[in-house]
């Protein structure tokens, strides 16, 4: 069975007619860029094979249901209603299930786009997108909903403005304090390339990754440690970094570079100074990244991959054992460059390994596992894919 059929079949269980369409959206793994996102700096994602799909009608009333396959029960409010729903106060439990937030949350901020009020619809969803892997699973979502009502609404809107109704609802429908990273590699992501996203502008390039031609894989180790963007820690590191800001005197962190870091340690607490360090090393990371992919390959970006890890486990504190088993192992059996991706806290790695290093790399990372105790992780490969789309 796959996730399109899971979506249909819930469909007509849930509404015994058949849908309009089914909508389809990536996930997304980062190469590099972390937590640069909500400080305006450069992140490159891109979207991957694994996708969530949205099986969805029109309804002849103003009602919006949305039914899920990890759900028990489908939700359904008026359209009327969701302006008193949303937005959510920081810091606040949203009052409708938080899966369902994300589907109600994109319908709320594409509604305030229409002049007239749109028309109710049900919507169904499955996804194969890893659920708190650091693999965006939730702006997967985000973006299958967000293409089903854009035809359905007759909204007519770019791969951008979809993405910055995405963001909206997981910051105000959900209140996770995530940037646009997510959303935006989701939306516009392309087959063999990965998306060089300026987060201030929204400006992107798309930067082939060359991963096939150069006889490379980039294995994902899912750790099976579940991480939820909407808890203390996301938001403690986003504070950290918006204190160092107003410390520098600075609009964000993207204004400032490497030569700042000596002011920066002066001005600033250990903690606040790490983090910010982070920061600063990482948006030149990316940087990097996207002149050597560019100038050398996938070859010759190991380092950087090393170095991100490295600074986000020391200096930013997001990483955990699990994680750091995960990119230790891949490393010591011959991966180019590994690092953990995703917020934190969870979730998985990344490891940039020649093709017929897969299964050898995989089960060192899985018995080093074993060894240590941990849950044993899920291990597999992605390949840079294409965005939102209509599949039926």
């Amino acid at each position: 069975m796959t996730a399109l059929h899971d979506a249909r079949t819930l469909f007509a269980d849930l509404t015994g007619r058949e849908q309009d369409g089914v909508w389809s959206a990536p996930g997304r793994v980062n190469l590099i860029g972390e937590h640069t996102d909500y400080n305006e700096g450069f992140v490159l994602p891109f979207a991957i094979q694994h996708r969530t799909f949205a099986a969805a009608a029109a309804r002849d009333d103003d009602r919006i249901r949305v039914a899920s396959t990890f759900a028990d029960h489908p939700v359904e409010v008026s359209l009327g209603d969701l302006k008193t729903l949303f937005p959510t106060a920081p810091g606040t439990i949203p009052a409708v299930p938080e899966w369902s937030a994300y589907a109600l949350g994109v319908a709320w901020a594409l509604g305030a786009l229409r002049v007239d009020a749109p028309i109710g619809v049900d919507i169904a969803i499955a996804s194969d997108v890893p659920v708190g892997a650091g693999l965006s699973s939730s702006a997967a979502i985000e973006g299958a909903v967000a293409a089903a009502l854009d035809e359905l609404w007759a909204l007519g809107l770019d791969p951008v403005a979809l993405a910055q109704a995405g963001r909206r609802a997981e910051n105000e429908a959900v209140g996770a304090p995530t940037g646009i990273m997510d959303q935006m590699a989701s939306t516009l992501g392309r087959a063999d390339a990965a998306t060089f996203l300026d987060c201030r502008t929204l400006e992107t390039r798309s930067i082939p990754t060359g991963f096939e031609a150069a006889g490379l894989e980039l294995l994902v180790i899912d750790t099976q440690v579940k991480h939820a963007h909407s808890t203390g820690g996301y938001r403690e590191r986003r504070d950290a970094c918006e204190r160092g800001a107003a410390l520098l005197g600075i609009r964000s962190l993207r204004d400032a570079t490497t030569a700042d870091l000596p002011r920066a340690a002066e001005l600033m607490d250990d903690t606040t100074f790490r983090r910010v360090r982070h920061v600063i090393t990482e948006n030149q990371r990316v940087l990097d990244t996207v002149s050597v992919l560019e100038t050398e390959g996938p070859r010759g970006i190991g380092d950087l991959l090393v170095a991100s890890h490295a600074s986000m486990r020391d200096d930013f504190e997001i990483s955990i054992a699990e994680l750091d088993t995960a990119v230790d192992t891949a490393l010591a059996q011959g991966a180019l460059g590994a690092r953990m991706t995703g917020g934190g806290f969870g979730g998985a790695a990344i490891a940039l390994v020649e093709r017929s290093q897969v299964a050898p790399i995989a089960d060192a990372v899985e018995r080093a596992f074993a060894e240590a105790r941990f849950t044993a992780p899920h291990i597999f490969t992605v390949t840079p894919s294409d965005g939102p789309r209509r599949d039926t």
